[in-house]
């Protein structure tokens, strides 16, 4: 079977496009994943932990047959191979992250995954680019579209500013994927 899934995508640490790109493809690159569509690019405030660059985020409409926590390694591996370590500060600078937002209307609470995210409807960065590519789609606990969830966040959900393609595309190499 199968699945879809929206996966939220950033970085703040080097050239920030180009790690979330060279993460896509190293997503792809197995097989097990099919990037679908990527949303806009967006510079973005950091939350939570402010002593730190401005992130670029993104998001990703992906098929894929692997289970929720299948897709949850995948997306730790490729973290892994663009260089991202594992400890350091909570929501501190990273050259690249991966989260599941959703997988099809599926809701899961274990210890190691929950989905959809548990942050996602209060956070600018990860809504503005979810509206490019899944603006109708239901967040199944709260029953409400990723438009409707926007359209509700007030200031304390981060700046986030639309990046202009042209520029971004002139600027970085392509690296085969969206």
């Amino acid at each position: 079977m199968t699945n879809t899934a929206y996966i939220s995508a950033g970085s703040n640490l080097g050239d920030r496009i180009e790690n979330i790109q060279r993460g896509a493809g190293a997503l792809t690159r197995s097989g097990d994943v099919d990037i679908r569509a990527r949303a806009g690019y967006y510079s973005t405030a950091p939350m939570d932990y402010a002593d730190q660059p401005w992130f670029v985020n993104t998001a990703f409409a992906i098929t894929t047959r692997l289970s929720p926590d299948m897709l949850l390694l995948h997306l730790k591996k490729a973290e892994q191979v663009m260089g991202r370590k594992t400890g350091g500060i909570r929501f501190g600078p990273r050259i690249l992250d991966f989260d599941i937002i959703f997988y099809n209307d599926l809701i899961i609470d274990t210890r190691k995954l929950v989905i959809p995210h548990p942050r996602m409807h209060r956070r600018g960065f990860v809504l503005h680019p979810l509206s490019d590519i899944c603006p109708d789609f239901v967040h199944p606990v709260l029953g409400m579209t990723v438009n409707t969830l926007l359209s509700g966040l007030d200031e304390s959900s981060g700046e986030c500013v639309p990046l202009d393609e042209n520029e971004v595309i002139t600027k970085t190499a392509y690296c085969g994927c969206l």
